[in-house]
């Protein structure tokens, strides 16, 4: 072990936006940083996502971006064993990414040494600070989906992967006390209302009509940063830096003008979006869902009654429903609130520090080096760091861990056919979390297994230097160990752990068919019904230049 001479007065934390590959490049510029600050080094490394964990060409053949832009990236070099990461970096996932290695890691895991993927949505503790995150865009259109994606991907499939599902944010909704760094890919909605949002539309011109209307940025990363109200929070996504102080006031946030627009935010419209020449398009699918148009009709237009249109003849006379039985009676609609609100007493944070960055090229501003101290001081007292490097390990979190255990029964993988299970609500959910808790405490906590093991394995094999990286053939699906020994922590059952007969079913059949025209990504066969067997799980509850014109497009190399 390396002695430290770095202080602990905090967690030395390099943030970088979107990854794209460039993992040499990235660290290179984290050790100039360093000796810029007459730093030793840094305790950790957040990726913002676009990480691409690519394994080898065929889990190339499954990432969102036009053939004649794939490269493999300084990944596999780190995935084979050949260079290894100088510190814990953790990311989480973007719009492009390695869809296949990925799904293995649904709980989050090592996708290399010292390399950990924070999985769809994840709490996780390093030293004093304790950090959520959530991976994927917003597509209003998938958000109440379950992920059905399963492979062998269609050219859909490659893409609604990435897409935020409600199931997991309403888990992150559930969190009751304080968390220390929020992660989010794409900006959550309005943050620019917070910063200089001149100098960004001045930089993105677009912006300031998606900004009116409502559409820049995440809805759900919105619902999870009023909720969670972190002292940080980092995203990526769309190419620019920008920074914001969003303050609360200590009443709970009443629903907002913008909250009432977006009631149903599963059928939320996507703004047309303006080229940008100084970017290669990688998000092709921005542009491919056509967007559902709101009745814009004016209220009384749609409720006039003419002379003509005969009276209502079939409504049951009040007497007779007075005599139905009670089970009979339409039960009073729920009312309607903003997801996560009100804030628990035990978030108490006032104040969000948002900024986003870059991606890895010269001239672009991706990279922040910074100290961060946990919200509650006490931390530092109850997890004091190291003398010898490194000071942190990465350590699961109690109450995420009993969030885990309530939802686990009713996930649902590969199954288009299925549907999410309703949101119960806190009323319902807080006692099953309370109740798990008290497992977490006595089988984990006490049994000192909250350290996260240090168990990378690989299952599909490196990349072989010499071979073609464009190759057509799909990849196959693997059972993550690491997933397999988390699902035993927690005495889950392993949902991801199918038979090889089951998934040699499912590759002889192909990827289903596509409803709609494929814009470049060819990743496989063609034809052939989509296979079953994603059941749900039971026993529970519940070089280049910066600058240019308009956006960058979210997501865009």
């Amino acid at each position: 072990m390396t002695t430290t001479t770095l202080e602990s007065g905090g967690v030395r934390v390099a943030v970088e936006g979107c990854g794209h590959g460039t993992l040499n490049a990235i660290y290179a510029a984290v050790d100039r940083s360093c000796k810029a600050r007459n730093w030793e080094t840094v305790d950790l490394l957040i990726i913002g996502g676009d990480f691409q964990s690519v394994r080898n060409a065929k889990d190339l053949a499954v990432m969102a971006c036009p053939v004649k832009y794939r490269e493999l990236g300084d990944f596999p070099d780190y995935y084979s064993g050949v260079r290894k990461a100088p510190y814990v970096t953790i990311f989480i996932g973007g719009n492009h990414e390695a869809s296949s290695h990925l799904w293995e890691l649904y709980y989050g895991g090592w996708v290399a040494p010292n390399i950990y993927y924070m999985g769809a949505a994840n709490v996780v503790r390093f030293g004093p600070l304790r950090i959520a995150g959530m991976s994927g865009i917003w597509k209003g259109f998938d958000y109440r989906k379950p992920h059905f994606e399963r492979l062998p991907f269609n050219d859909s499939d490659v893409r609604s992967f990435y897409h935020v599902r409600e199931i997991d944010i309403r888990k992150l909704l559930l969190l009751r006390t304080q968390v220390d760094i929020g992660l989010s890919h794409d900006w959550p909605r309005g943050i620019e209302r917070h910063g200089d949002s001149e100098d960004l539309f001045r930089k993105k011109r677009d912006f300031r009509q998606e900004s009116i209307d409502g559409t820049l940025g995440n809805v759900a990363a919105e619902y999870v940063l009023n909720r969670l109200r972190p002292p940080y929070w980092f995203s990526a996504h769309l190419h620019v830096k920008f920074a914001a102080l969003k303050s609360f006031s200590a009443q709970p946030d009443c629903e907002t003008k913008q909250d009432e627009q977006t009631k149903s935010e599963d059928v939320a419209t996507e703004a047309p979006q303006e080229a940008n020449p100084d970017e290669i398009d990688l998000d092709l699918d921005d542009e491919d869902e056509a967007p559902l148009i709101a009745n814009t009709a004016p209220a009384a237009e749609q409720t006039v009654t003419t002379k003509d249109e005969p009276a209502e003849t079939n409504k049951v006379p009040e007497e007779l429903l007075a005599q139905l039985p009670a089970s009979f009676t339409k039960p009073p609609p729920r009312p309607k609130r903003t997801p996560g609100q009100p804030v628990p007493p035990g978030i108490t944070n006032r104040e969000v520090r948002f900024l986003a960055l870059d991606k890895c090229l010269p001239g672009r501003r991706f990279l922040q080096l910074c100290e961060i101290r946990p919200f509650d001081k006490e931390e530092h007292l109850r997890h004091p760091a190291s003398e010898t490097l490194p000071r942190y390990r990465l350590e699961y979190d109690p109450e995420w861990l009993a969030i885990t255990k309530v939802f686990h029964s009713g996930l649902v993988f590969g199954d288009p056919s299925s549907q999410v299970d309703p949101d119960l609500g806190e009323d319902e959910y807080f006692p099953l979390i309370d109740k798990e808790r008290e497992w977490i405490q006595e089988n984990i906590v006490k049994a000192g297994k909250l350290a996260v093991p240090e168990n990378f394995t690989l299952t599909a094999a490196p990349y072989e230097q010499g071979t073609p990286e464009i190759v057509h053939d799909q990849p196959e699906e693997y059972t993550n160990p690491q997933t397999a020994e988390f699902c035993q922590l927690l005495d889950l059952k392993n949902l991801w752990d199918n038979s090889e007969q089951d998934r040699q079913e499912r590759k002889s059949r192909g990827p289903a068919p596509v409803d709609r025209p494929s814009r470049g990504f060819h990743g496989g066969g063609r034809g052939g019904g989509r296979g079953r067997g994603g059941g749900r799980g039971r026993g529970g509850r519940g070089g280049g230049r910066g600058g240019g014109r308009g956006r960058g497009f979210r997501g865009r190399w």
